[in-house]
């Protein structure tokens, strides 16, 4: 899941995730002959298909065109017999599909002769050509980064990762709102409005509120100003942690929200009445959106025990989510 740094990672920027103990298991047998043949526990329909991959197109179900698109950036030549099994929520703002596509690239070999940084890229690569989004690195870089009991900081212009410890009286909670799907959703817009802001004002990641200022379109000035904004706040949320100052941090995360439902036009109805509710509680910090938005989850930073439902995340020895233990 994101603390805080949303719609920034695609054009270089800044961000703050953390991993929990959700997890999609790939086990398998690698074949003689060149077929790859996978079920999954989450659709009755295996992905079956043939290598080398000419044609990502006749390739069904969607999730097997993932696999597919990975097993053709690999190179892979031998087939590949097994099972896909996750506890990832899916449709959740928390990275299931980051998570199937590093688990996937890892069955396949890639541990083998990658960096965790190269397997990110190639499976970035291959979740653009299955969907048609093309999506940021951060989902699959928290998956190969997460450190227990840290946040990772993360610049997605080198993609260098730096662990944040979080404090120990800080509780995460997270609480699922409505399902959503970045493939048809305005996801795509919004890259391609900050790829025309860059083209305006220079690169983001490196722009100031004052070069935003000076764009005369207002949606793209606001769209900018929401990217430029939020790495100002990912560095101040990491300062705040650092020093365990979590009011400010959750000062932050709210901001964050704010900033992604006016300037960014991300959120829905039901996600800001979630975040009032959760930010109207004693003892929460600050709430926000998660994820690329349109739905999904919305987390909060709070004293432990504060709030009652949801699923629980602490920084320790972990807490339930819905009835189950996680840690980071």
């Amino acid at each position: 899941m994101n603390l805080i740094g949303d719609h920034t990672d695609y054009t270089g920027g800044l961000a703050l995730p953390l991993a929990i103990d959700r997890e999609v298991v790939v086990e398998g047998i690698d074949q003689e002959h060149p077929l790859v043949t996978l079920t999954s526990d989450q659709d009755p329909e295996p992905a079956r298909f043939s290598l080398p991959v000419t044609s990502l197109d006749p390739i069904a179900p969607a999730w097997a065109k993932r696999v597919a698109a990975i097993a053709s950036e690999l190179g892979r030549e031998r087939g590949f017999a097994g099972s896909v099994t996750s506890t990832v929520p899916i449709g959740a703002g928390l990275s299931s599909s980051g998570a199937l596509g590093v688990g996937i690239a890892l069955a396949l070999g890639a541990g083998d002769s990658h960096t965790r940084v190269e397997i990110a890229l190639l499976c970035q690569r291959a979740q653009e050509a299955a969907t048609g989004v093309p999506a940021g690195v951060l989902d699959e870089m928290a998956s190969l980064h997460g450190v227990a009991g840290h946040a990772i900081l993360l610049d997605c212009h080198d993609l260098a990762t730096e662990a944040v410890p979080l404090p120990e009286e800080a509780q995460i909670v997270v609480r699922y709102v409505s399902h959503r799907t970045v493939a048809g959703s305005p996801y795509s817009e919004r890259v391609a409005v900050c790829r025309d802001a860059e083209a305006r004002i220079g690169p983001l990641r490196s722009a100031s509120l004052e070069d935003v200022a000076a764009i005369d379109d207002p949606m793209i000035r606001r769209r900018a100003r929401h990217v430029v904004s939020e790495n100002q706040r990912v560095r101040d949320c990491v300062t705040a942690l650092q020093r365990g100052d979590l009011d400010e941090a959750g000062a932050l995360m709210t901001a964050s929200h704010i900033s992604l439902r006016d300037d960014y036009e991300v959120s829905t109805p039901d996600l800001d009445r979630a975040v009032e509710a959760l930010n109207d509680i004693p003892g929460v910090h600050g709430a926000r959106l998660t994820g690329a938005g349109f739905g999904g989850c919305v987390i909060a930073l709070a004293r432990p025990g504060a709030v009652a439902g949801g699923w629980v995340v602490e920084a320790v020895d972990g807490a339930g989510m819905a009835g189950e233990p996680i840690e980071l």
